[in-house]
């Protein structure tokens, strides 16, 4: 749930988009900072931290 609602305020309703495709397109970036630079309140870092390498 909170996901959800930090996508909504900070990607999907931050700007106005002319198109879906515009809105796809900004997602990519989003997604990218939230998962690796983005500070998670709860861990204290970025998700990415707490992922388990994969081979």
């Amino acid at each position: 749930e909170r996901f959800n609602r930090t996508l909504q305020t900070e990607w999907a309703y931050r700007q106005p988009f002319t198109s879906n495709a515009q809105r796809a397109a900004a997602l990519v970036p989003w997604l990218e900072r939230y998962n690796t630079e983005r500070i998670h309140s709860a861990i204290g870092a970025p998700p990415v931290t707490r992922a388990a390498p994969t081979s």
